[in-house]
């Protein structure tokens, strides 16, 4: 084992391994101190990101936080490694990566250099750049950062921001659940997915939920993608019987213990991906996956021990689960920033600070990124936080947020942002929805030629027949 020491004001600190220094080296995190690899004061904190800034990027290629023995997350890491797309950052240390990333971030190019990176960077060398970096520095680099994907719209274009509209009601209630919807689509939101949050994993509900919003979709003639957030075997079960299955759903972690957690394998995901892919139901493009992710998950499941027994921090295990993310080109990817809790992610200032990071995280690896912008009511947060955030992924390109009926999911029992959040984003930041989409809204009279939402009388829609559905 390598022991890294940094000296500062005299005093000089060890870190016992990779996994120790990039532990101490992150921002103060209440799940890294849960977990007990966080740093035990400011001053050790900086001495690890001092030493972790000289450690080479080839090292992560030569020890792995995570057994490459009995750890498959990491046998996909590995074994997918691009060497020749490495090859431009290769003799780079984790410091110098991070100056390097800045400066290519205000070249007119940077999209053009960084896409072809990511393929030769793993989870570990991206989290510990991200390490070294302000709120600042990780917006401008992912910004920079280019990742655009389509089914029945594109998401991720340059001044875009799409939304993921969640109609979750607290019984599945068909007539509640059309009823958000509606609310949605007459705000502008929907474009990057209409996503359910099911009550109950009955197959037979999921199949009714399904239908009801393909039949929304399909009878609107909207250019956007369905999909109810259910275990991936239940979805593969329900695309063999012929349900209409846009997008294939999974909460995925970064350790194969915190997969297992979830009832989840590598290869289950590849089967459900390569039957949806058979489906054929995209009409721009056939990204076919959707992800959802959160700091603390691997934790949460006592999944989180790395190699000699470490615990790893939560943010390197969150990137390391982009890194299974990417195998499988999806649709969209979320982090469900705050909705862990306190024990992970304890007030605003480390909610910022983590949806910030996983967001450039998962740009920098070549993934759709969006983000869930929320937290529990027993979290020292509120809406102001939320707001804050929203701004900062708006201006640094995020692909998409999450929103739902006045910001209170009443079925998950948590806040996140409501559809007028998202429009007041993109009235500040100019930002637009969806190419695709927003020809839709102008076309139904819901949006002026400059992307503005026309105030109208809701009764007076086609889209009312949505209230109703039976």
């Amino acid at each position: 084992m390598t022991v890294y020491r940094q000296t500062l004001d005299g005093h000089t600190y060890t870190f016992d391994g990779i996994v120790d220094l990039l532990a101490k080296a992150t921002p103060q995190r209440s799940g890294d101190e849960l977990a007990g690899c966080a740093a035990t004061s400011d001053a050790e904190r900086a001495a690890a990101q001092w030493a972790l800034a000289d450690v080479e990027l080839a090292t992560f290629l030569q020890h792995p936080v995570m057994p490459y023995e009995t750890d498959d997350v990491t046998r996909l890491i590995i074994d997918r490694h691009d060497a020749a797309a490495f090859a431009p950052v290769r003799s780079l240390t984790v410091g110098e990566f991070r100056d390097w990333l800045l400066a290519v971030a205000a070249r007119p190019d940077a999209a053009d250099v960084l896409t072809p990176l990511a393929p030769g960077l793993t989870p570990e060398m991206v989290a510990a750049v991200s390490k070294l970096m302000r709120n600042a520095d990780l917006m401008a680099v992912a910004k920079a950062a280019r990742v655009t994907t389509a089914f029945r719209n594109t998401i991720g274009l340059p001044g875009r921001l799409a939304t993921r509209l969640q109609p979750n009601h607290p019984t599945d209630d068909a007539k509640g659940v059309a009823a958000a919807v509606l609310d949605g689509l007459l705000l502008g939101s929907g474009d990057a997915v209409i996503g359910i949050n099911p009550a109950t994993d009955s197959p037979a509900t999921v199949a009714e939920l399904l239908r009801l919003l393909d039949d929304i979709r399909s009878r609107f003639d909207i250019p956007t993608q369905t999909c109810v957030l259910t275990h991936v075997t239940t979805t593969l079960d329900l695309m063999r019987q012929g349900a209409p299955v846009d997008l294939v759903f999974q909460s995925i972690a970064g350790t194969q213990g915190g997969n297992a957690s979830f009832g989840v394998e590598i290869e289950m995901l590849a089967e459900a991906r390569d039957v949806a892919l058979n489906l054929g139901r995209g009409t721009v493009g056939n990204d076919v996956m959707y992800f959802e992710t959160g700091q603390g998950s691997a934790l949460s499941a006592g999944a989180h021990l790395g190699v000699d027994g470490r615990p790893v921090d939560q943010q390197t295990l969150e990137v390391r689960a982009y890194g299974l993310a990417r195998e499988f080109h999806p649709l969209l990817v979320n982090t469900v920033v705050g909705f862990i809790g306190p024990e992970y992610l304890y007030d605003g200032k480390q909610i910022i600070r983590a949806g910030l990071e996983d967001y450039c995280c998962g740009k920098l690896l070549g993934l759709p990124m969006g983000v869930d912008v929320c937290y529990t009511n027993h979290a020292e947060a509120d809406q102001d936080d939320m707001d804050s955030l929203l701004m900062l992924l708006a201006a640094a390109g995020v692909g998409f947020v999450i929103a739902v009926p006045g910001a209170d999911d009443v079925m998950l029992g948590y806040q996140s942002l409501a559809f007028h959040d998202v429009l007041s984003a993109r009235s500040v930041l100019g930002l637009r929805p969806a190419p695709e989409f927003e020809t839709w809204l102008q076309t139904v009279g819901l949006s002026d030629e400059r992307g503005g939402i026309r105030l109208i009388d809701p009764s007076g829609s086609a889209l009312q027949q949505l209230t109703a559905v039976s």
